[in-house]
């Protein structure tokens, strides 16, 4: 099952926050007009800050078990301190199947949960799942992925852009083998939205070469675990490892089992993977692997948890409800491999002034 991302649009880094675009309470007659600068509605020393989240139980929903959302468990529990929330859950038992999926959210809705920050499995049905959720007063984002087509019924959603972030990840496929040979791209389900974006992403980079770089036919549906998708890498070595300069994966595990499996196969193959697995990493140091572009899972699980907060506490609403917010992509190679994570905690903190732009609160 592939994670992540759509179009358009805890990491307290010291980088300076885009200047607060949040409404403020009218200006009384003794400031001559100017809105107040309360810390508690944001101003330009830093976020809008959550005023009373006791009475909030965030709960962070993946369609199910997958190693890109680990990060939103940790995330979950910083949410719950620094943000003073009434309660945090985790839960990834959906399965990636929606009817299970919705099992779980009105399971914790029954509990008392009453922010949720979802991963939809079914891009095409999660809006029903919001619309339900609005409907019984609840604070909702779509995170990680959005709704397919142009209607987000979620009061935000906070993805990667995928088709930019695969764009990237075959731009530094091409120059990792020298601009010109045949590559090829492993990614995930072939019905997913978000896959058939990618696609296009890398198709895009490649065009771009005018015919310099060719590219065989992808190789879909491999994430659903890291046994699959080795299967399939040794499967294409087997059978095109001569004919190929690159590989460019889109998917979490056709990443690992790419890296690995050029490495034991000794191959002169360039590698360009998604996210940051330990092994990734490893073998960017080493040189076995070219580049990788990273996600801001972190990201989403902090932003939105503060922006849930913000939402079904009342002190703020949206602008205007529905809107995409693009949580960031990295491109990692060996020069930036220690220091990348900089970059995305800079963004996530940029994040935070690109949704107050989005707010008025009181």
């Amino acid at each position: 099952m592939t994670v992540a991302l759509r179009r358009t649009a805890l990491c307290l880094a010291a980088f300076a926050l885009v200047a607060t675009g949040c409404t403020t309470k009218p200006a009384d007659s003794a400031s001559g007009g100017a809105p107040k600068d309360d810390a508690s509605t944001g101003g330009s020393s830093g976020p809008v800050t959550l005023k009373d989240g006791s009475q909030v139980k965030l709960a962070l929903i993946p369609g199910g078990a997958h190693p890109y959302f680990q990060p939103w468990k940790t995330t979950a529990d910083t949410d719950k301190t620094e943000f003073k929330l009434g309660g945090v859950t985790f839960n990834e038992t959906g399965e990636w199947d929606q009817g299970k999926q919705n099992n779980v959210i009105n399971s914790l809705a029954a509990q008392g949960y009453n922010a949720f920050g979802i991963f939809g499995v079914s891009p095409t049905d999660i809006n029903s799942t919001f619309e339900d959720l609005k409907a019984k007063g609840f604070a909702v984002g779509s995170l990680a992925s959005c709704p397919a087509g142009d209607t987000n019924e979620a009061d935000f959603c906070l993805s990667t852009d995928v088709e930019a972030a695969a764009y990237k990840a075959a731009k530094a496929t091409i120059e990792a083998i020298g601009g010109e040979g045949t590559i090829v791209h492993l990614t995930g389900n072939n019905v997913d939205s978000n896959t058939q974006r990618r696609i296009a992403g890398v198709k895009k980079a490649v065009a771009e070469t005018n015919g310099k770089v060719t590219e065989l036919p992808v190789i879909t549906d491999i994430d659903k675990d890291l046994s699959t998708a080795q299967k399939a890498v040794a499967d294409l070595l087997a059978s095109k490892g001569k004919d190929i300069k690159g590989i460019v994966t889109t998917a979490y595990n056709p990443a690992v089992a790419a890296a690995d499996g050029v490495a034991s196969s000794k191959l002169p193959i360039k590698v360009v993977a998604i996210d940051d697995d330990a092994k990734i990493l490893s073998g960017i140091k080493s040189g076995g692997v070219a580049a990788t572009v990273t996600q801001n899972p972190v990201g989403q699980a902090y932003v939105g948890g503060w922006l849930l907060a913000l939402l079904q506490s009342k002190q703020c609403t949206m602008k205007t409800p529905g809107v995409i917010v693009d949580s960031g992509s990295f491109v990692v190679t060996k020069t930036n491999v220690d220091t990348y994570d900089d970059e995305r905690k800079a963004k996530t903190k940029a994040l935070q002034g690109e949704f107050e732009k989005q707010l008025s609160c009181q």
